[in-house]
């Protein structure tokens, strides 16, 4: 089943991507200059940390719970 939001996403990027005959370094330069001309940040080089854990819940609780663990 292909998502809709995905493949238009994919036809962006490859329209761009032809845009520059897939050069890399094009492209990078292409997304550098628009950066620059917004003012913000288009792309993160460090992943942000998370602020929360995910905690499992319903029956992933009920596995993880301390009396299920090693014979608890």
């Amino acid at each position: 089943m292909k998502d809709p939001i995905v493949e238009e996403v994919r036809q962006i990027r490859d329209d761009h991507s032809k845009r520059f005959s897939y050069d890399l370094d094009a492209i990078c330069e292409d997304y550098k200059t628009h950066q620059a001309l917004v003012g913000e940040r288009l792309v993160r080089l460090q992943p942000r940390a998370a602020n929360n854990r995910l905690q499992p819940t319903g029956q992933s609780a009920a596995r993880c719970a301390p009396s299920t663990l090693a014979g608890g």
